[in-house]
């Protein structure tokens, strides 16, 4: 929701955290604590959302944790600067009942924009705490955790307001409310009945194993709500909790006119028009030059360095067998932070950068119109974008969709982007060799067949595309920390699950060398490798190893050979057919268990055959051709 939860996560926990998944459900979880006034606090970061509605994973999540587990304390996190938007989550939290400190983030941000709010008059308003934050500088947090505290001990005694609607929408809350009280769930009576109103599936599904009663009664007030105004019964609620929002903000806020700053022109210039696609363009094409001078530079230093090393460490092995397998795993780990880390780190800390400023959530609304001529919307840009850097959480980040079908479809483009592995790949070989032209030109035609597939899809899978509602957040100068915090933490994420694997294939690779069977299975599979692909034979056994990592074949490739200089090896066409391959057959590892998670095995099986065929279809076209 980009009003800084996650931060205020990050600074309240710090290293005291750990990451897992929701019960039954594929929604990450994060929990950590923390000592504050000699009290061992539980954390639990729940997912960024914009309402109670449960028409997502993650609302759905949210509620369902609400209702049962009984927080002692919630924090809702808004954004000084868009509060009234921020607060319709506020109201839906008073009406569950939870016990709620407010903290009030980013009021630097809101001051920028002449926007003054008073804390007092706002915690008066709501009936609960009120804390200023400025959570990226770390201010406001003794006193948020002040509140915290007080609040559970008692010390501080909220008196939250009783949300009250109109009197024409209060009577059939009301109604719909007896009847739940007849048979009493783990939620506020009042709040299942205004979800019950609002037609949420969640709660309708848990009142209907006790009061069958209350479904009926809600379902009759709800079409009398929507005779009366004319509109859903769902729609008159929002738009109701809109209208209080709208009172409590202007109580507590105060609006003075501001001149424009070079962050409302730039908003202007990249948000709409021809001009913003011509900097969209120029964003991402800068991003993969970067990427590629830096990773290119990093590259040859360390493979120079490494290479010096390398008769001492030879030498230092021995011969024979263990001596072998032991120049395989070095060989291996040389590889990964020679070919690999040189173009993740930079990848990484530029997609950090885009996201902190608040320019992604732009590239998303810019991309509506294109994404729908395939059948989404916007906001399916952002985890194909994030595909960029791994498939796996861009896989993950698919549930942002609101029907499965949107979520299959986003999924299914999403593996077809190039990750980082795949970037390494297509850089390291193609655009270090080849040139980066045509490094460029790979993504082109990734693009245009994505496009292409993604018509395909969206003309088999039954269904029109949603609309698209979400936030874009202010432009700001991206914060030091945050951006180096996040970088760190997807590198290290890399170097922990790669490396291993890495260097295991490498060890794996070498005890086939070593036993004799490299040649053989080489031979086995010289009729796709060598026939279709007009490969050398010994790359259908790196593409197999590929499987684990994708940049894992090029390491194995490097490896197997003996040299860095992988154009002793191949060709310019050959790397070319290598790369294109390396893009569209089977997912690595760690997709292929998110495909079964998000979508199930027999979803995931058709979207790895298909992207196999595809792979090898692109692959044997493109050798003929460049032949």
């Amino acid at each position: 929701m980009n009003v800084g939860k996650s931060v205020l996560f990050n600074q309240l926990t710090g290293l005291h955290q750990h990451v897992g998944n929701w019960p039954g459900k594929t929604v990450e979880r994060a929990e950590g604590t923390m000592n504050f006034g000699g009290h061992i606090i539980d954390v639990v970061d729940l997912p960024g959302i914009y309402s109670l509605s449960t028409y997502s994973i993650e609302e759905r999540v949210a509620l369902e944790y609400i209702s049962t587990e009984k927080p002692d304390v919630v924090i809702n996190v808004v954004d000084a600067s868009l509060l009234e938007r921020n607060l319709y989550f506020t109201i839906q939290l008073l009406e569950a009942g939870v016990s709620l400190v407010i903290a009030l983030n980013q009021v630097d941000q809101a001051q920028k924009k002449g926007i003054s709010t008073d804390a007092v008059k706002l915690a008066e308003r709501l009936g609960v705490p009120v804390v200023p934050m400025i959570a990226v500088r770390g201010i406001g947090f003794h006193e948020l955790m002040t509140a915290v505290v007080d609040t559970v001990e008692g010390r501080m005694a909220p008196k939250p307001v009783r949300i009250r609607y109109g009197a024409e929408v209060e009577a059939h809350v009301e109604a719909v409310a007896e009847a739940v009280e007849e048979s009493p769930i783990a939620m506020p009576a009042r709040f299942a009945a205004v979800r019950l109103l609002e037609g949420d599936d969640y709660v309708r599904r848990l009142v209907a194993q006790v009061n069958g009663k209350a479904i009926a009664a809600a379902e009759e007030h709800a079409k009398q709500l929507e005779k009366e105004h004319g509109h859903s019964a769902a729609t008159v609620i929002a738009s109701e909790r809109y209208e209080l929002a709208r009172k409590i903000v202007t109580d507590s806020q105060s609006v003075a006119p501001t001149a424009r700053t070079f962050a409302d022109r730039l908003d202007e210039v990249t948000s709409s028009g021809a001009l913003s696609y011509v900097i969209m363009a120029a964003v991402v094409a800068s991003m993969f030059v970067i990427v590629f001078k830096v990773g290119d530079e990093l590259s040859s230093l360390l493979g120079e360095f490494f290479l010096s090393l390398e008769p001492s460490v030879m030498s230092a092995l021995g011969g024979g067998a263990v001596g072998a397998l032991a120049w395989g795993a070095v060989e291996g780990l040389i590889a990964g932070i020679t070919i690999a880390l040189p173009y993740i780190v930079p990848f990484y800390a530029i997609m950090a950068l885009l996201e902190d400023s608040g320019y992604l959530a732009r590239m998303a609304f810019l991309m509506d119109s294109v994404m729908h001529t395939v059948g989404l919307h916007g906001k399916a840009f952002i985890p194909m974008v994030l595909g960029y850097g791994c498939n796996v959480p861009a896989c993950l980040g698919c549930r942002i969709m609101e029907t499965d079908r949107e979520r299959t479809l986003t999924v299914f483009l999403t593996t077809l982007i190039p990750c980082a592995g795949r970037t390494i790949v297509i850089l390291g070989l193609v655009g270090r060799y080849v040139g980066l032209e045509w490094a460029l030109g790979l993504y082109g035609f990734d693009l245009l067949l994505v496009f292409v597939l993604g018509r395909l899809a969206y003309k088999t899978l039954p269904g029109e595309p949603s609309g698209l509602i979400m936030e874009v957040p202010s432009y700001k100068m991206p914060h030091a920390g945050t951006v180096l915090k996040r970088t760190w933490f997807e590198t290290s994420s890399f170097v922990t699950i790669a490396m291993p694997l890495m260097v295991l294939g490498s060890v794996v690779l070498k005890a086939l060398e070593v036993g004799g069977l490299l040649t053989p299975l080489s031979g086995l599979l010289s009729p796709i490798s060598v026939g279709l692909l007009g490969l050398p034979p010994i790359a259908g056994v790196v593409l197999i190893f590929g499987v684990l990592r994708k940049e894992l074949s090029l390491i194995m490739l490097a490896a197997l050979s003996g040299t860095a200089d992988l154009a002793s090896i191949l060709t310019a066409p050959q790397m070319i057919v290598f790369s294109v391959v390396t893009m569209f057959y089977i997912p690595c590892l760690g997709t292929v268990v998110a495909l079964y998670k998000e979508l199930g095995w027999k979803k995931a099986l058709v979207i790895i055959l298909s992207e196999v065929a595809l792979a090898l279809v692109a692959g044997g076209l493109l050798s003929r051709i460049l032949h």
